[in-house]
């Protein structure tokens, strides 16, 4: 955002000084564990968006986000308490609390005492990452999508492109993968690819002839992915003018930039509606559980919603794998590339690539927030 446009500080400067609102958080059944503090309620056009793509009335947005917001403050100590015995852990919509994986039945009334229910598994978390990584030591072929642990099966699911699974070279990978600890196969419906666009209308920042999108505010600049440019690439904003410098970027294995910007532009703690529902303030970079919905915004299809399906990804990209991703069942487009990716008014992370469109559906994977801002020594500017 820049100096000289004074609706955009207008609505920056409100937002800054006129809060949006509390609505109390807490987990049923979570009586020993202190009550997260008290949140802002959501907006009207979050509520929307939620409403739109996840079918669920605004009021029962509202309670979902009151209640995720109380399974992130369970999930921080459940961990701790679980310790080794810690298999994963993940939020379930329909009860509306968090579900802890453990391989101890001992350590499962202790879990329960914190507010989470619990699930006896096989295998720890710290194990089913130890399958993950060897298996990011293979080259995969393009017929498999990714892979990544996932609580709920406890297992590695690797996800193959459904008209590529019976192919020598998928087949091959699979076995490879089985070999080396607990992998459960699923099919999606694409390869994934990445978010960039060629320069067309809208909101966006520009580097060449490649549209992508701001994703997160920090001081000195933002973040955005890191396929949108190279280290030393010139940004233009949205209305052209020289806007900063990446100042450092990572694509392939990771998919993550850092953008200084110039005398003229400023940042705040928000991420833009593009005129489809207010402005969003962020606050933190909590980070949601699997199971948890979650929002994103980019400068083509704005504002979509959905759910955390997995973490620690690895997706396998045309130009090579990326690593530590989060998949979503949010839609995306050419552009949204670098886009915020917010649950409630936590960051969680820059819209890295996917399949599918917001016409038809798809998938969408991001790069975690907190990972990017460790990465480059960098502090989120926040509400």
């Amino acid at each position: 955002m820049k100096r000289t446009t004074p609706l955009r500080a207008a609505i920056a400067a409100l937002l800054l000084t006129v809060g949006l609102g509390a609505a109390q958080a807490g987990a049923a059944g979570a009586a020993p564990l202190p009550e997260p503090a008290a949140a802002p309620s959501a907006s009207a056009g979050l509520l929307d968006a939620m409403s739109r793509d996840l079918g669920l009335t605004a009021a029962e947005a509202e309670q979902r986000l009151t209640a995720e917001k109380a399974a992130v403050a369970v999930e921080k100590v459940a961990r701790r308490s679980a310790g080794a015995a810690y298999g994963g852990s993940w939020f379930d919509p329909a009860s509306g609390r968090l579900v802890v994986a453990v391989t101890d039945r001992a350590e499962e009334a202790e879990v329960r005492a914190l507010g989470a229910d619990t699930r006896l598994v096989r295998y720890s978390a710290a194990a089913l990452d130890r399958a993950k990584a060897r298996l990011d030591t293979l080259r995969a072929p393009a017929g498999v999508a990714g892979w990544h642990v996932d609580p709920r099966t406890n297992s590695v699911v690797v996800d193959v492109v459904r008209s590529e699974r019976q192919t020598p070279a998928v087949r091959s990978f699979v076995d490879r993968a089985r070999a080396g600890g607990p992998v459960t196969v699923a099919e999606t419906a694409q390869a994934p690819r990445t978010y960039a666009a060629g320069t067309v209308g809208g909101d966006p920042y520009y580097t060449g002839n490649v549209r992508c999108s701001i994703g997160f505010s920090v001081y000195g600049g933002f973040v955005t992915a890191g396929h949108c440019g190279r280290a030393g690439a010139a940004v233009r904003g949205w209305d052209g003018s020289a806007m900063g410098t990446f100042q450092g970027s990572s694509f392939p294995g990771d998919d993550y930039a850092y953008v200084s910007i110039h005398s003229g532009w400023w940042t705040v703690p928000v991420v833009l509606g593009w005129g489809t529902i207010p402005d969003q303030l962020v606050r933190g970079s909590a980070e949601a559980p699997v199971g948890s919905s979650i929002c994103r915004s980019g400068s083509t299809t704005h504002w979509r919603c959905g759910t955390v399906l997995a973490k620690n990804e690895t997706v396998n990209y045309s130009q090579g794998a990326v690593y530590q991703m989060t998949k979503t069942s949010v839609c995306a487009e050419g552009g949204d590339s670098g886009g915020s990716f917010l649950s409630g008014d936590q960051a969680q992370g820059v819209t890295s690539g996917g399949w599918g469109n917001c016409s038809s559906g798809g998938e969408t994977w991001f790069q975690p927030i907190n990972e990017i801002l460790g990465r480059y020594g960098l502090r989120l500017h926040t509400a």
